[in-house]
């Protein structure tokens, strides 16, 4: 699908890239009515990505620094990737915004719900009435689904970026490898 580029920037795409649509996914699944992802579930999924994405993250722009281009440059390598996987990407990358973008509002001011005896809780973030509130079961589940999709889609956009900066990163070295082998300047 990538000819010419190293395996081991298609691996590390393919790892931020797959990280960022499975986080992305569960952020998204939490829109669905019916089904239910535990805060515990959430946090264990939220938890395993942030432990992946330091050094996937980490690598990506090492390796974009390494290379040292510009973002034009970094932009042109990318418009030469092949087209499914310049849209694979747009679309992880448009959707983490989005989900984020839909998620910041929270349940009407509403953040870190919690039960106690039986009882819900909310911490009301709204000005004039900032303090721990109880709130109805409905607001709970809300406010949790709330919580989850941010803590999902805000990796889940950082994966995609670290997809975004290996992939092109990794187009930079093939067609600087080409130019080399053909006997042309190298960018520099």
């Amino acid at each position: 699908m990538l000819p010419g580029m190293k395996t081991s920037f298609k691996v590390h795409g393919a790892i931020a890239g797959g990280a960022s649509a499975v986080l992305l996914s569960l952020a998204a699944l939490t829109w669905v009515p019916g089904v239910w992802l535990s805060k515990e579930a959430g946090t264990a999924a939220m938890v395993l990505g942030g432990v992946l994405l330091f050094p996937v993250f980490g690598a990506a722009l090492i390796r974009a620094l390494l290379a040292r281009a510009t973002k034009a440059e970094l932009w042109h390598a990318f418009r030469c990737l092949p087209g499914t996987v310049q849209l694979a990407l747009a679309t992880l990358l448009v959707s983490g915004f989005v989900i984020g973008g839909m998620g910041a509002g929270g349940a009407a001011g509403l953040q870190d719900a919690s039960i106690e005896n039986g009882r819900y809780y909310a911490f009301e973030a709204t000005p004039g009435h900032r303090g721990r509130t109880e709130i109805s079961r409905s607001e709970y589940l809300a406010v949790v689904r709330g919580d989850l999709r941010m803590m999902l889609a805000i990796p889940g956009v950082l994966f995609a970026g670290a997809a975004f900066h290996v992939l092109a990163t990794g187009e930079l070295r093939r067609a600087d490898a080409a130019n080399a082998a053909a006997g042309h300047a190298v960018r520099r």
